[in-house]
């Protein structure tokens, strides 16, 4: 009886040894598989805001630290949905534009600082680009209210466009709130994926990046370089603005630097053989029909890269000319001539990238003197537009 008792106790000890020494080599495999180095680039691939992401990094990673990165960049593109998307109901903005009107509401900081971005460029470029457009926009069936694609009543898009005006929205930055004056509807989708876009950007950076691409949507933003070895830079696509395909306009290095694309040509319904673009006008309250088809605007950061590429897409080729020398902006835009299409550079995408790259991407470079004497219309909230005979 002894020695059984005896056995027995060898027979545990030995099981308390080989189980230990089981979990110690599945420890060691598990940290092996966490450390082990990836090949570079290493790429994250997924969906958000209605269209992908794509974040592509260069610096050497384990398999742990990928998986820590992705983690950390998807709640911060969660973060940016949560607080302004207008297609879930649970939205900080949505809470916001169904508050009493008058009152003031207190807001995330990230939720504040975009529409201080939005407000700042409605100003700036005389309400072409304005966050209260949302009931016009699902008036004309681009938005979350998923009309039917018909062409509304004069009578109702003016009693709408009364409503529109950035003047509605009110913007305390110093105590963090925010208030609307008219039953506007805020509608943020012409800076927020640049927003996210800069989010990701800044999130890389605390994790100590140095060289990586993000791509959300085709807002896209770029630090350090493609290839450190060999020194090359990250190279970026414009696309031609054409149906059924994707081709490249123009391929521009890009280093530590943003760039926002906004386009009439893929988003738009036809009625009787009209062509009726989802890019609305906030100060006629209508599609835009000019020639203009492709706004590109290089910036330090995606969210103003974001909203002013709406604002001068809006206006067209003279007036967004003169806003981009007004206010210093890198732009280059697609402007459709007949079957053919001009790309036009503003004054300082040329200082920035240099009459060598323009040249010979046959980039024409736009010129102050071939401006009209005369400022831009200025139409104020609420205000109906001057039209000639």
């Amino acid at each position: 009886m002894k020695k059984g008792v005896e056995r027995t106790a060898r027979w545990g000890r030995s099981l308390i040894v080989i189980g230990s020494l089981l979990g110690l080599v599945m420890g060691v495999a598990g940290c092996s598989e966490s450390d082990r180095p990836l090949d570079s680039p290493v790429r994250f691939d997924g969906n958000i805001f209605g269209t992908f992401y794509q974040v592509t990094i260069m610096d050497p990673l384990t398999q742990g630290e990928s998986i820590e990165l992705e983690e950390g960049f998807k709640a911060e593109l969660e973060s940016v949905d949560h607080a302004m998307s207008t297609y879930r109901d649970d939205s900080e903005l949505i809470a916001f534009n169904e508050a009493p009107l008058e009152e003031w509401q207190p807001l995330s900081n990230e939720l504040i600082e975009v529409l201080a971005i939005s407000q700042s460029v409605a100003e700036s470029s005389h309400g072409a680009f304005d966050i209260t457009v949302g009931d016009l926009v699902n008036l004309w069936s681009f938005g979350p209210g998923a009309r039917p694609e018909v062409v509304p009543a004069d009578d109702v898009l003016a009693d709408q466009l009364t409503q529109v005006g950035y003047d509605a929205l009110e913007v305390d930055s110093q105590n963090m709130q925010a208030r609307r004056s008219r039953d506007v509807f805020v509608d943020l989708s012409g800076v927020a994926k640049g927003h996210g876009t800069d989010r990701v950007a800044a999130y890389l950076d605390q994790q100590g990046l140095e060289h990586y691409l993000v791509n959300i949507g085709g807002e896209l933003i770029a630090r350090g370089l493609r290839d450190e070895e060999e020194q090359t830079p990250w190279q970026i696509g414009i696309e031609v603005p054409e149906e059924g395909q994707q081709r490249a306009q123009h391929i521009i290095p890009l280093e530590s630097m943003s760039v926002a694309t906004s386009g009439d040509y893929r988003n738009y319904f036809e009625v009787d053989g009209r062509r009726f673009s989802h890019t609305i006008d906030p100060r006629t309250g209508r599609p835009v029909t000019h020639q203009l088809v492709s706004v590109s605007v290089f910036h330090p950061s995606n969210a103003w890269a974001d909203a002013w590429a709406t604002a001068l897409l809006v206006v067209g080729e003279q007036e967004a000319m003169q806003l981009a020398i007004e206010n210093n902006l890198k732009v280059l835009l697609l402007v459709r001539d007949d079957e053919q299409w001009r790309s036009i550079a503003s004054p300082e995408f040329v200082n920035y990238f240099g009459e060598t790259l323009v040249n010979e991407l046959s980039i024409e470079q736009f010129s102050a003197s071939l401006l009209p004497a005369t400022s831009p219309q200025t139409i104020m909230p609420g205000e109906q537009p001057v039209t000639g005979e």
